[in-house]
Formats: C-alpha cells, structure tokens, sequence
C-alpha cells in the first residue's frame, strides 16, 4: 500500500493519466484518511461514505491538473473530501431535497476506522488549541460546521474581510502544525 508523499504524488499522476489500477491502489491508500474527513464534517456514516463516492469521482476527473506546487498530495485530497462534505452539510442545512439516507444495519466504524478517526482528531484538536480562542471557534464553525464567511463575520462581530484574514491566517497555522 502506498503510504508516502511520493507514492501518493505518484498515484496521483498516474490517475490523471486514467490509470484504474493506480485509482484502486490511491483509493486504498486514502479512503480511511478521507471518509473520517467527511464522517467529521456530516456526523453520519450513511451520508459520508456517499460523499466519499463523490469525493473520488472528482479525484478520477481532476487528477489530471493536480500540481503538488510545495504542499502535500494528501492536503489536496483531504480539501476535496472537507469541500464535498460542507457542500452536503450545508444542502442538508438549507432544506435542498435530498434522498431519505437509511443507516445500515451496523453503522460503528471498524477498528481501524475508529482508530484512524481518533488519531487524526486528536492531532487536530491538538493544532487547534495552539490557535487563539476565538480564531480557534471561527476554524471549527467554518470547515467543521460548514458555515460561511459572511455567518462568522456577523457572528463575532467582524468585517467580512477581517474574518477571511483570521481563516487564512489560522488555516497557515494549522498547516505547519499539521506538518510537524
């Protein structure tokens, strides 16, 4: 299984070139990592092994533009899956039709799923309580609950363009911490 920044990029590319055994060998690599993003953002196993289908359908079509450009195959992933999820949070949110989602008979994670979850929520959490207090609830509210911009902005009682310099400034933040 591929594991390393390289042998992602490498999948990556490969996939770009609509290689369906490198798809496979990606998906393997990345599905634990990318659908606990999406059970994190929707709260519901149903919903985000969905949006995990949809999230690799945009990989297939837009791994051909992939450019790593300094930063991690993985962030690129992950970013896809955060955006897929808030796009279902927020048409759950806002009453768009959607299909009635039955949860399965055994909807706990596996343990290895479970574990994964963990691993990465902790480190997270752990970046997270590096950020100023009010920064750190503005991050959550924004990629963990899917509101947007303007909500916060009105919410802590902020210019808009002040509120998007805290995310970018907080998300440069979480990076680096991340990448330690």
């Amino acid at each position: 299984m591929a594991s390393t920044r390289g042998d992602i990029e490498t999948l990556i590319g490969r996939v770009g070139l609509g290689d369906r055994v490198a798809f496979s060998a990606l998906y393997d690599a990345t599905s634990g990592k990318l659908f606990s993003v999406c059970f994190s953002v929707l709260k519901n196993r149903a919903e985000a092994e969905e949006v995990l289908q949809e999230v690799y359908l945009r990989i297939w079509q837009k791994a051909g533009r992939y450019q790593a450009a300094g930063y991690s195959p993985m962030t690129w992933l992950i970013t896809i899956a955060r955006n897929k999820a808030i796009d279902q949070l927020r048409a759950r949110r806002d009453g768009v039709a959607l299909d009635a989602i039955a949860e399965p008979a055994d909807a706990s994670p596996t343990p290895e799923a479970a574990a994964i979850v963990r691993s990465e929520m902790d480190r997270v959490a752990r970046c997270l309580n590096e950020l100023e207090k009010l920064r750190a609830a503005a991050v959550r509210a924004a990629y963990l609950d899917g509101d947007s911009y303007k909500e916060l902005a009105a919410r802590f009682d902020v210019p808009l363009n002040t509120m998007r310099t805290w995310l970018r400034r907080s998300l440069l933040q979480l990076r680096e911490c991340l990448s330690r």
